[in-house]
């Protein structure tokens, strides 16, 4: 039989972890860039863009009278999908620490 105490204590604690979680995923910040550093973007755990910046030679360099914003649309997608790998490779290494070893579906 289960002691409803215990539950009680588990959701408590359970909570407390999700809050540190939601703490750190704030904290971590990551920088990623494309085109040999044309664009860089800033993101942090949560995986919401803190800055994006671009390399004004980028944009008068892409395409000589007429900037090709295409290519510049695409080096914005690749730094920001980069920094979202690596979001998530910070996340999961942070996990595995709070949660030692504590084996969780869709956690490492």
């Amino acid at each position: 039989m289960v002691n409803p105490l215990k539950i009680s204590e588990m959701l408590s604690q359970a909570s407390q972890l999700q809050e540190e979680v939601q703490r750190k995923l704030g904290q971590t910040v990551v920088e990623a860039s494309s085109g040999g550093g044309a664009v860089t973007v800033t993101m942090n755990g949560k995986k919401q863009l803190i800055k994006i910046r671009i390399d004004p030679a980028a944009v008068i360099g892409l395409g000589g009278d007429k900037p090709d914003v295409e290519m510049l649309e695409d080096l914005v997608v690749a730094a920001v999908n980069q920094a979202g790998r690596k979001a998530d490779e910070a996340m999961q290494s942070s996990l595995q620490g709070m949660l030692g070893g504590l084996k969780l579906p869709g956690v490492g």
